[in-house]
């Protein structure tokens, strides 16, 4: 079971590339949005995977073939 993680990738090995023992896979149901810079807006995102690195405050989500980073906020946002 992958979990939504490229294939060959574990959760374990996240956290080893990432240098973050506490790198975690986050729930979908969360919102997720993208700055859309032409428009000045914000645009909802429908993520498949969202990966959340404590240590950094980041967070990698995955759109189909595209991946996003972003900020994770304190309480998990």
């Amino acid at each position: 079971m992958n979990d939504g993680l490229p294939d060959g990738w574990t959760i374990e090995r996240v956290r080893r590339a990432a240098d973050d023992p506490e790198a975690t896979l986050l729930t979908l149901d969360r919102p997720v949005v993208v700055e859309d810079r032409d428009r000045r807006d914000h645009v909802s995102l429908r993520p498949d995977t969202i990966l959340g690195f404590p240590a950094f405050n980041l967070s990698l989500v995955r759109v189909g073939d595209d991946w996003y980073m972003g900020q994770l906020e304190t309480d998990g946002s």
